[in-house]
């Protein structure tokens, strides 16, 4: 089956159509708890849940488990949600322990139980194997991820934004809705922490501003990473590190970090195009003190090394997002790519 972005798949939902196999692949996780949420309150009522969800995950059960409740008409509802998690757990398997899942598979698509939404989850398959050709061949696959491109990301983070801040009881501005989504990099899960804290923090008030933004989220962090901007920015390597070292073990998450540097190259761009004064503090949207800073750096540094850095920076987190097996590694190959006296290689 052709693979669907989030809104298609929630466009399918509300038609009522069962969906008798369906992938969620993707490394975001606001993204799969959203789709798995709606799958399970479209095809099971709230009274029925204790017998009409299973979940299981590859790394624990063994595979005939899933498929005997998968073909077990549930009790008390007329259908059922199997979940099945870390099927991306399967690749990592011997060519014969592999194949054997893989016929598994095919064995259960050739009949699959009529009463049963077989929801599988995966932060990523390879395509050029079997096991992904064999699921797609047999269920809706669904891109749990937001786009590559950083225009279609924030647009898409911005609207996931304004959505969790009404499931979270309150209304966001549009413009701290933007300032969020691109301070975080688009991050839902870091974002939908935020929307947290921020309703807890307005008491009274039901409606997120950019000053609230500012005071809880941005003036969190904007010290910190502009601290190891400036050291990246000026080439201070081993001063870098350290510095990385400290973020990470006070409980930064790389995914954070990268997205908040990001935002602060952003930043330091948009401040060259900017004279000195009052006027260009405000218009950074930055704490007045952080975009005093960002103006007299962004005259320092050449336009061509923050524009290498931020694609470097892009290319972090794409390999953050597709399942690296070291983020640490990531970070530390970034700072020597962002503080190297050698130019980084532009790409289209």
């Amino acid at each position: 089956m052709p693979r669907v972005e989030v809104s298609q798949l929630l466009e399918r939902l509300a038609k009522g159509k069962a969906l008798p196999a369906i992938l969620l692949l993707g490394s975001d996780l606001y993204l799969r708890d959203t789709c798995r949420e709606k799958v399970i309150e479209t095809y099971v009522a709230p009274d029925g849940r204790d017998w009409g969800v299973a979940r299981f995950s590859l790394r624990e059960a063994p595979l005939d488990r899933v498929f005997r409740q998968a073909q077990t008409l549930p009790m008390l509802c007329p259908r059922q949600v199997v979940v099945l998690s870390d099927v991306d757990s399967l690749e990592r398997l011997g060519d014969k322990a592999r194949d054997a899942a893989l016929e598994q598979f095919e064995s259960y698509f050739d009949n699959p139980a009529p009463f049963t939404i077989l929801l599988m989850e995966a932060a990523s398959l390879d395509q050029r194997m079997k096991l992904f050709k064999a699921l797609s061949a047999h269920a809706l696959v669904v891109g749990a991820e937001l786009s590559a491109d950083p225009a279609k990301r924030q647009a898409t983070a911005v609207a996931l934004t304004l959505r969790m801040a009404r499931d979270a009881g309150v209304e966001i501005d549009r413009a701290a809705a933007e300032e969020l989504a691109e301070m975080l990099n688009g991050e839902l899960a870091l974002i939908r922490m935020e929307i947290d804290k921020l309703s807890t923090y307005l008491g009274e008030r039901k409606r997120i501003t950019e000053k609230d933004v500012d005071a809880l989220v941005v003036s969190e962090k904007s010290y910190t990473i502009w601290e190891l901007t400036d050291l990246l920015a000026t080439r201070q390597h081993d001063h870098a590190l350290v510095f990385l070292d400290t973020l990470i073990r006070t409980g930064e998450q790389p995914p954070m970090i990268v997205g908040a540097l990001a935002w602060m190259y952003r930043k330091l761009i948009e401040a060259q195009e900017l004279s000195p004064g009052p006027q260009s503090v405000r218009k950074l949207g930055m704490r007045p003190a952080t975009a005093e800073l960002a103006l007299k750096q962004a005259r320092r540094i050449p336009r061509q090394q923050l524009l290498e850095g931020l694609r470097a920076l892009y290319e972090a987190d794409s390999l953050l997002k597709s399942g690296a097996a070291n983020d640490r590694a990531v970070l530390e190959f970034l700072v020597a790519k962002l503080t190297s006296d050698a130019a980084v290689p532009a790409r289209g």
